[in-house]
């Protein structure tokens, strides 16, 4: 990618986790590109395919508005990690509802120290503890500790999750895990070091069954299928057992190209 922010779709998203989605939406503005090359992305159309529109930074601060001012709960930045600093420009001015920076987890704290104080809700996936597989499905054999030293660096951003009365996340860090199918010794680690790092209170954990064979997954063998619902059900009673108290599971339904956005350049109209 450029130097310049592609973007390939801006709109009222509903299906983040209820804290971050609410009743009106989260403001979900997709980036294009990737500083990771998973082989199964869901949205691989937009992080290898580099459908989008280069935006200039006051266009992209002008449609952050304009999504803030629609009704949405937040502005939510789907992997906008390789053009952070053009994030970290626009949001020099504060937008008046909070900022969750959605991300691959694969973050040099440098670049997150840069954004401090413009972000209020980080939301990491933790994909991998086993270096071998984030080599063989992201290209990224130091995943593991890249990822565990950002998400550290995001909680001492924001210090332990607020919660408003209405449900709704105010600032914090949400640790999403996507389990792969056949893979639950590394969902199983991702699990524990959750839970041996963070507090009850601290983070919240979302455990997600989504996972859909997408992008490059046909070349997997071992990953070309769904998630059953016998290897959703083990990690979620490892969930249960372990230390973490706050967080998401997610519906089993929830897999399927259906919930994957059209990335049409919606809300990119007049910039």
């Amino acid at each position: 990618m450029g130097a310049l922010p592609v973007v390939a779709r801006a709109a009222a998203h509903f299906w983040e986790e209820p804290c971050i989605s609410g009743e009106r939406g989260s403001g979900a503005v997709f980036f294009s590109g990737c500083s990771l090359k998973c082989v199964f992305c869901q949205n691989y159309a937009i992080s290898t395919g580099g459908r989008g529109k280069e935006l200039s930074l006051p266009q992209l601060r002008v449609l952050l508005e304009r999504l803030a001012a629609s009704g949405v709960h937040n502005i939510n930045l789907v992997n906008p990690t390789h053009f952070a600093h053009a994030v970290a420009a626009v949001l020099e001015e504060p937008l008046p509802v909070p900022v969750v920076y959605n991300c691959g987890g694969y973050e040099r704290v440098e670049t997150l120290r840069a954004l401090e104080g413009k972000v209020q809700i980080w939301l990491p996936d933790m994909k991998y503890m086993d270096p071998a597989l984030a080599r063989r499905y992201s290209g990224a054999g130091d995943y593991p500790e890249k990822a565990k030293a950002a998400i550290l660096e995001m909680f001492r951003q924001t210090g332990p999750y607020v919660m408003g009365e209405d449900g709704l996340l105010r600032r914090g860090v949400v640790i999403r895990h996507l389990v792969l199918p056949g893979r639950l010794d590394n969902a199983r680690a991702v699990i524990d070091w959750v839970g041996e790092t963070f507090a009850p209170g601290e983070v919240l954990f979302s455990l997600m069954a989504q996972y859909t064979p997408c992008g490059r997954a046909a070349e997997f063998p071992e990953i070309d299928r769904r998630l059953t619902e016998e290897e959703y059900e083990a990690i979620r009673d490892y969930l249960m057992e372990s230390p973490i108290e706050d967080g998401f599971f997610q519906d089993p339904d929830s897999a399927g190209e259906e919930y994957i956005p059209d990335f049409d350049l919606t809300g990119l109209d007049a910039l």
